[in-house]
C-alpha cells in the first residue's frame, strides 16, 4: 500500500526545521615535512638479453665468415742470371741467300741518292725474308727507359738487317747536312736495300756541350736507322699500343727514387727483378 499525500507533506517540513551545519573541511592525510631520501643510488641491473629464438640461433656446422684480408703485393722476385749463350749473339735466320735476281738493277753509284728514289717499291721481298723481318721481337732483348718508354738498342736493328739482306746488303745515306741546335742536332737518312730506296727518316740526339757534339751527330744515324726500320716491320711490337700496355704490366715495374743531391722525390721505371737505380739517384725509403 503505498503511503498517503499527508505522509510526505509532514515529511518535508520536518526537514525544513533542521539547520544545517557547516561542512568542514577534511583532515590531511599527508605530512607536510619534507621527507628525507638517500641520495646514494643503486646501479641499476643490466637489462636482460632477448632470448634468441631457435630459428635464429647459428647451426653448428655453418662455416664462420672469412675475415677479409688486403690483398697481398706480389714482391718482385730477381730475375735468374744469364748464361753466355743467352747474351751472345747468334745469327738465326738467314734469309739473304733466298734472294731473287733482278738483271735490269741500275748501278747505285749512278743514282743520285741525296735527291732519288729508285727502286721504291719495285719488288716486294722474298717470303723467307718476310719472315724474318717480321720475327716477333725477344723479350728480353727491350729496354726500359726510366720514364716507361721501351725500345730495342740500335744494334738489334743492324743484325736483323744483317740476317735478311746480308753485311753490305743495305746501308744509311745523308739526304742532307747536319743541323746543330743549342742543345739537340738532327740529320736526315735514307735506308737503302739492295740498291732500291727503302725510306727515309730524320734521326735527332741531345747535347749538353760541344764536346759532345760528335758522338751526338753519330746518334742521329741509329735514331734514323730505327724509324727506317718501321717500313720493313722490324720490331714493330714496340710501336703498337696493346704491346705496350701488356709488356708494361708483366715485365716493368715502378720504383720511388730520390736524388742524392736535391733529396727530390720522381717515379722511374725498372724491368721486374733488374733494378738498377744509378746516381745520382737512390731508392727511396
Amino acid at each position: 500500500m503505498l503511503p498517503s499525500r499527508r505522509a510526505f507533506s509532514a515529511a518535508s517540513r520536518q526537514l525544513a526545521c533542521r539547520s544545517f551545519r557547516p561542512i568542514q573541511p577534511s583532515a590531511r592525510l599527508y605530512s607536510t615535512e619534507t621527507s628525507t631520501t638517500s641520495t646514494t643510488e643503486e646501479p641499476s641491473a643490466p637489462p636482460a638479453k632477448p632470448a634468441s629464438s631457435p630459428a635464429a640461433a647459428t647451426p653448428k656446422y655453418a662455416k664462420p665468415a672469412p675475415r677479409a684480408t688486403k690483398p697481398a703485393v706480389a714482391a718482385s722476385t730477381p730475375s735468374p742470371a744469364a748464361s753466355y749463350s743467352d747474351v751472345v749473339y747468334q745469327a738465326k735466320n738467314i734469309a739473304y741467300e733466298d734472294a731473287r735476281e733482278d738483271g735490269d738493277v741500275t748501278d747505285p753509284a749512278a743514282v743520285d741518292w741525296t735527291r732519288s728514289f729508285y727502286g721504291i717499291s719495285a719488288r716486294p721481298v722474298t717470303e723467307k725474308q718476310f719472315k724474318a723481318l717480321m720475327q716477333p721481337v725477344d723479350e728480353k732483348d727491350i729496354e726500359v727507359k726510366p720514364d716507361g718508354v721501351i725500345y730495342l738498342p740500335e744494334i738489334k736493328y743492324r743484325r736483323r738487317l744483317n740476317e735478311v739482306f746480308g753485311p753490305m746488303g743495305w746501308g744509311l745515306i745523308p739526304k742532307g747536312e747536319a743541323v746543330v741546335g743549342d742543345s739537340i742536332v738532327t740529320r736526315e737518312y735514307a735506308l737503302i736495300v739492295d740498291g732500291r730506296f727503302v725510306s727515309q727518316a730524320q734521326g735527332e740526339n741531345s747535347y749538353f756541350s760541344a764536346e759532345q757534339l760528335p758522338s751526338a751527330v753519330e746518334g742521329c744515324k741509329s735514331n734514323a736507322l730505327m724509324r727506317c726500320c718501321k717500313d720493313l716491320g722490324i720490331a714493330s711490337e714496340l710501336w703498337d699500343p696493346h704491346f705496350v700496355r701488356w709488356f708494361k704490366k708483366n715485365h716493368m715495374e715502378e720504383v720511388w727514387v730520390e736524388h742524392v743531391t736535391t733529396k727530390k722525390k720522381r717515379v722511374q721505371w725498372y724491368r721486374k727483378g733488374d733494378v738498377d737505380v744509378s746516381y745520382p739517384y737512390k731508392v727511396s725509403k
